[in-house]
């Protein structure tokens, strides 16, 4: 989730609508100029009792963060205290009970993502051996109750923390028990994000599918793939969702200008701090009636915090944001932007990937994505079939996109080969979750504790 570093006294007041859309506008790149934005996030524990270790306690967050400066990482501080980290690979931040979170630096090519997440992972298990930690590739947390759960000192979280049972009964699970991949890409121009979005939306169910890995809640099996997934369909009905609106004729910018004004603000940053608006509305701020700065008019920066707070299957920024996935282990979190890029970055695959789903409807869209964190693969598609019968062609897609983009590493291998996992999910038929289920039934005779075993990096 976005950290904010510094005030915005100085930005551009907002004065009109075409500053709204400026944000997206601005997002257009030429294709040689797209890149690859990866953030994945995990669970610290502590290895001697398995417990989610605090901020402050001994060898806890703050002490993580802080062994992590060795390797060149900058801290960002919150009100005194240390709360992500700055460098060349990105951002290393907390979510809300100190998940760790690797937001990667805008990259060319796979090769360089995978490397990036390669030196993350040695950096923090280089210094959480040395504090007694280790960390978990999951969807979430597998035994641990809300109750257990550490909070880090976040502004913006307090007031989320606040506001999530107000509007939904799984908000605060998903802040402080979940994590995910993310992948980020580009688009070149208004044309091209809406087919992207439009693809990403209707796909989004099969990387939940491919990624589910959150089958376990407080020690036992929760009676789901992805629970992570599940828990979305419960925390903000206003923020959260598949966004049919997408599918409409015209869709474009301005459209989602206007649900990002019907989505209800949280929070405005002013000189270090973060000022609880949770509920109320941006169209008000916009006319200089929000109650808790009266008379003050948004800035271009408000703006764009607030469309950091929207959450559905796919989120506009000056990006396109996939983020239907689960967490999981290192080699998902190359094969997750890998899917995305392949399906989404080579104009002929793209339009592979259109023709698959353009003939979908919405009420098929949405029992999909309802259906899946349940059924996973078995997921119903809309006129008939399972997410398992399209599986195989998707795959195909993604492995001629990348394979086009011909983009090489030193041994001469394109990017294809990082799908190979979830190659191997699509010939099984069997996902993430449904292998430790099989597990968690057969050999580890009901422990959910030997999940730590077999899921820690």
């Amino acid at each position: 989730m976005s950290t904010r570093q510094v005030s915005n006294r100085n930005d551009p007041v907002i004065e009109h609508r075409d500053q709204l859309v400026a944000p997206m506008q601005a997002g257009e790149k030429p294709i040689e100029a797209w890149r690859i934005g990866t953030e994945h996030e995990k669970f610290v524990y502590d290895t001697s009792d398995f417990h989610a270790p605090s901020y402050d306690e001994p060898g806890g967050i703050h002490d993580l963060l802080m062994g992590l400066t060795r390797f060149g990482w900058t801290p960002v501080e919150e009100g005194g205290k240390v709360i992500a980290l700055a460098g060349a690979d990105g951002t290393v931040s907390l979510e809300p009970a100190g998940q760790l979170e690797l937001s990667g630096a805008p990259l060319v090519n796979l090769h360089q993502t995978c490397a990036e997440t390669g030196r993350h992972l040695e950096q923090v298990k280089t210094v959480g051996d040395e504090l007694g930690k280790a960390f978990l590739g999951l969807g979430l947390w597998p035994d641990k109750t809300r109750a257990q759960m550490p909070i880090m000192p976040k502004g913006r979280y307090a007031i989320m923390l606040r506001h999530m049972p107000r509007v939904g009964s799984m908000g605060l699970d998903m802040m402080l028990r979940t994590c995910t991949i993310q992948v980020n890409l580009d688009y070149s121009s208004e044309a091209d994000m809406v087919k992207k979005f439009r693809v990403g939306l209707a796909l989004q169910p099969l990387a939940t599918a491919l990624f589910a890995n959150s089958p376990f809640l407080e020690g036992k099996p929760n009676g789901f793939l992805s629970y992570r997934s599940h828990i979305w369909s419960d925390t903000d009905p206003a923020r959260t969702g598949m966004l049919p609106f997408v599918f409409e004729d015209g869709f474009g910018y301005e459209a989602y200008v206007d649900y990002m004004l019907d989505v209800p603000m949280y929070f405005v940053f002013r000189d270090g701090k973060y000022i609880d608006a949770a509920g109320l509305s941006f169209r008000d701020f916009l006319d200089g009636k929000l109650s808790v700065l009266p008379g003050e008019k948004p800035t271009k920066s408000d703006w764009v915090d607030h469309l950091s707070t929207a959450f559905p299957e796919v989120r506009l920024k000056s990006f396109l944001e996939m983020r239907g996935a689960d967490g999981g282990p290192w080699n998902k979190i190359c094969a997750l932007p890998a899917f995305w890029v392949g399906l989404l970055y080579d104009q002929t695959a793209l339009d592979a990937a259109w023709d698959l789903v353009k003939g979908w409807d919405m009420a098929g869209r949405e029992l999909l994505r309802a259906s899946v964190p349940k059924l996973g693969l078995d997921a119903p598609l809309p006129g008939g079939g399972t997410l398992r019968d399209i599986a195989p062609e998707v795959m195909r897609i993604a492995r001629a996109g990348l394979t086009a983009r011909n983009q090489l590493n030193a041994a001469g291998d394109t990017e294809a080969g990082f799908l190979s996992p979830l190659d191997d999910i699509v010939a099984s038929g069997k996902v993430p979750a449904q292998r430790l289920l099989d597990r968690y039934h057969g050999e580890w005779a009901g422990n959910v504790a030997r999940v730590y075993e077999e899921k820690s990096f």
